[in-house]
């Protein structure tokens, strides 16, 4: 593997709206986070990903962009953001914008113009099909949000438009070679501005099957999944390559790619030397509580599911290229609740989460909050308490499969987006330290015992276990063989144990025990010294590991 300045990199996911309000209108915004500039340099952050800060009318928190050159006035000015772009230069941290270009907001110029013009040029950037009520739909997709994907044109009634997402997020037409080339001169406008690359939005959507067809119903409302469409549709590759070409490459950019349903043989394709992306998110993980119906039971082998999963992933990229590791983001709910027993939820049990992730091949990639533990809200009593657009689908489909209005409600304490969306809690203040007024969102009532400046300074916190897996990450003595060294499971078939060894310069045992009770780990070499645990001391001996539960440890072996 070719070696890039972006694989040695620790990134850090920004939800702009909930980081730091600094002018106290309960909304997060550009100053709050030069304002913590220095914070994300002591905890050894090199990338900062910043979800959407564009002009938007907000139906999706900012991915719907009604203007891709200008900043939203909640979140600041375009002065405010090249001074975070130069005060992140100056602590060595790359600013990483958020690039949605799968779809805009229906107040965008663009389709405006559409609007005003069906059968002009800028109706040729969308998906505008002539239809009259009582017709047959062009074909029968699921928006991700629930219903059609398909509206009225709004003023035409004999026009209609798809939009994969929101029906304020029209689909932009990727076949326009026009529209192509307004996003390309987009793109490289900002990368001009010194940001060092995009993470890249739901870009697997931007290739369509068509012409529109009709997939076997999945569901009572007679609508099909979008999965079932995007499995068939081919040729993504070539408007993605020359994405590449005309932008990323030309800069030495960092791309990290939301991709999906990418098959093995392309995977080269996305992230080999010549690769579309820098890297690709690692969603693995992600699907192993997915259920075809809505349950709030909870699943049952996690352990084993998370480490084949997982294990699977990156042997399957092993030689190609690095994919970028998460335990949670904007759109998933607070990983720690996700993946950990909510009897075992602990210091000590987040801190091996953590440790999980963070030792396997790739980038590692922290959620803002996940630093300190945060956790999902305990209890949802009505849907009005949330923000969510994705809210509604989730609650009737609930519903709809079977679920009490109570369970539906539990169901959205345990999987809704708002969960990982709450203001960061930065201290037990009112507000958790993060606004001096009335925050947007609710405030997680756990702010009180899970907030930073309880953690700043203990060394056993959530908080110092990060930075000590960082620093450990960055070690001139290990950085090769945690960046480029061999990823080698383990002891593989030992039930929740997750073990593993990186090995190039050095050997490095990574294990962890994922249950409550403990269990021995065998060795086949003796331990040279032990460079980072969750608990004060680690038991061995020349052959074994004595682990308790939830502990997790890092060992160098002798050679």
């Amino acid at each position: 593997m070719k070696k890039k300045w972006w694989h040695k990199k620790i990134a850090y996911q920004i939800y702009p709206k909930s980081f730091k309000d600094s002018n106290g209108d309960g909304i997060g915004d550009i100053r709050g986070i030069i304002e913590k500039l220095d914070y994300l340099q002591e905890l050894g952050i090199d990338l900062l990903w910043l979800s959407p800060i564009y002009s938007s009318p907000l139906a999706d928190q900012g991915y719907d962009i009604s203007d891709y050159y200008n900043i939203d006035p909640r979140f600041g000015t375009l002065d405010d953001l090249q001074e975070l772009i130069e005060e992140g230069k100056k602590r060595n941290i790359g600013i990483v914008m958020d690039l949605v270009v799968n779809h805009c907001s229906d107040e965008h110029e663009w389709f405006k113009k559409a609007i005003a013009d069906p059968d002009g040029p800028y109706g040729k950037f969308f998906y505008i099909e002539n239809y009259k009520k009582g017709d047959k739909l062009p074909c029968n997709w699921r928006s991700y949000f629930g219903g059609s994907c398909w509206d009225f044109l709004p003023g035409h009634d004999d026009k209609i438009y798809l939009h994969v997402f929101h029906k304020k997020q029209p689909d932009l037409n990727w076949e326009n070679p026009l529209l192509r080339k307004e996003i390309y001169h987009m793109i490289n406008w900002w990368l001009d501005k010194g940001i060092a690359g995009f993470r890249i939005d739901a870009i697997i959507n931007i290739k369509k099957k068509l012409p529109f067809q009709d997939y076997p119903a999945d569901r009572s409302d007679g609508l099909t999944c979008i999965d079932n469409m995007l499995k068939e549709a081919t040729g993504i590759g070539e408007f993605l390559n020359e994405m590449a070409d005309e932008c990323f490459r030309k800069y030495d950019a960092f791309t990290v790619g939301e991709v999906f349903n990418e098959k093995d043989d392309e995977l080269p394709l996305f992230i080999g030397e010549h690769g579309y992306f820098s890297t690709m998110f690692d969603f693995s993980t992600t699907f192993i509580d997915e259920t075809p119906v809505s349950t709030v039971e909870p699943v049952a082998d996690l352990a084993e599911k998370y480490k084949k999963a997982a294990f699977a992933s990156h042997k399957r990229v092993e030689g190609i290229g690095l994919l970028s590791n998460i335990i949670e983001n904007h759109d998933e709910p607070r990983g720690v609740s996700r993946y950990i027993k909510p009897e075992d939820l602990s210091d000590k049990s987040k801190k091996m989460l953590a440790g999980i992730y963070f030792m396997m091949p790739g980038i590692p990639f922290i959620y803002q909050g996940q630093e300190i533990g945060m956790e999902n809200l305990s209890e949802v009593k009505s849907l009005a308490e949330l923000d969510d657009c994705a809210n509604p689908h989730v609650y009737e489909k609930a519903l709809e499969d079977g679920l009490s209005e109570e369970e539906a409600l539990k169901l959205l304490s345990l999987k809704s987006r708002d969960n990982a969306r709450t203001p960061f809690q930065w201290s037990d203040k009112q507000y958790a330290g993060f606004s001096q007024s009335k925050p947007w969102l609710m405030v997680n009532p756990k702010y009180k015992d899970i907030n930073l400046a309880a953690q700043i300074g203990d060394p056993h916190s959530v908080f110092t276990f990060y930075k000590q897996l960082i620093a450990l990450r960055k070690h001139t003595d290990y950085l090769n063989t945690f960046v480029y060294g061999d990823f080698v499971p383990y002891h593989e078939e030992q039930k929740n144990l997750l073990s593993f060894k990186r090995t190039g310069d050095r050997t490095i045992l990574i294990a962890a025990n994922y249950q409550k009770e403990p269990q021995m780990l065998q060795l086949d070499s003796t331990i040279k010294s032990i460079l980072l645990s969750n608990r004060d001391e680690i038991v061995y001996d020349d052959n074994t590991i004595y682990l308790d539960g939830y502990d997790f440890v890092v060992a160098e072996l002798e050679a």
